[in-house]
């Protein structure tokens, strides 16, 4: 099972799962951890009966929320400690250090620092990072009005002296484009809808699900956002 860490306290919810939803399109089995103090996918999807700790399906996306650690799940699941998760890719989405080491991330095949450019999402999500105890590699998945170089900069000077090996490659999402609006209709609907997504977003999309799978192409990543575009 492969594991991916999304880091930071910059709301990523929506976009762990719109990321999950082209992995199950291409037939990947997909768990999104929620393992943040707010536990936004409490609220955002559907769930029938929703207690502390659970994990609810939502367009072929299992889901889990309220769980400390990995082995929590297992047991949920009526696994056993040495016995593995039955799924293909664990995203993990986690705002606080001990989840990272409590969701095994530092094994995690790519970890991800999500962040926007306002102070409080920079310094707080820095912060975060503070307390690796070893040399990470990351990368950066930056949500920016514009692509400017001076931001950029500004991020590696916060976290100079930090235990972090920052990827060349960044990956930009827009803000201010519209996507917004889209994804809290979507949320309202309960679904999950791509068609009036900006192509500057899908883009970014089909680029995390290129770099998460590593063994699928472009093309079929493509392909598959535009079965979602269809509804199909």
């Amino acid at each position: 099972m492969k594991r991916i860490g999304f880091i930071g306290v910059y709301d990523k919810t929506d976009l762990i799962i719109y990321i999950a939803k082209i992995l199950t399109t291409l037939k990947k089995k997909v768990l999104v951890v929620d393992a943040t103090v707010n536990q936004k996918a409490r609220y955002v999807v559907p769930v029938i009966n929703p207690t502390t700790s659970y994990v609810t399906e939502y367009e072929q996306i299992d889901i889990a929320v309220g769980f400390s650690e990995e082995t929590d799940i297992k047991r949920y699941l009526g696994l056993s400690k040495e016995q593995d998760l039955d799924y293909d890719i664990m995203l993990v989405d986690t705002d606080q250090i001990e989840k990272f080491y409590e969701f095994d991330l530092p094994r995690a095949q790519r970890n991800y620092f999500v962040t926007s450019f306002d102070i409080y999402s920079l310094k707080k999500g820095l912060e975060i990072l503070a307390g690796l105890k070893e040399l990470t590699n990351l990368t950066k998945v930056l949500f920016s009005k514009e692509i400017l170089k001076e931001e950029d900069d500004y991020l590696n000077f916060l976290a100079l002296g930090y235990k972090i090996g920052w990827n060349e490659n960044r990956i930009y999402f827009p803000v201010e484009n519209g996507d917004l609006s889209v994804i809290y209709e979507n949320q309202r609907v309960a679904k999950i809808k791509f068609k009036k997504l900006s192509i500057q977003y899908k883009d970014s999309l089909a680029y995390l699900a290129e770099q998460i799978l590593g063994d699928v192409s472009e093309a079929m990543i493509r392909r598959a956002i535009k079965l979602i575009e269809k509804g199909v």
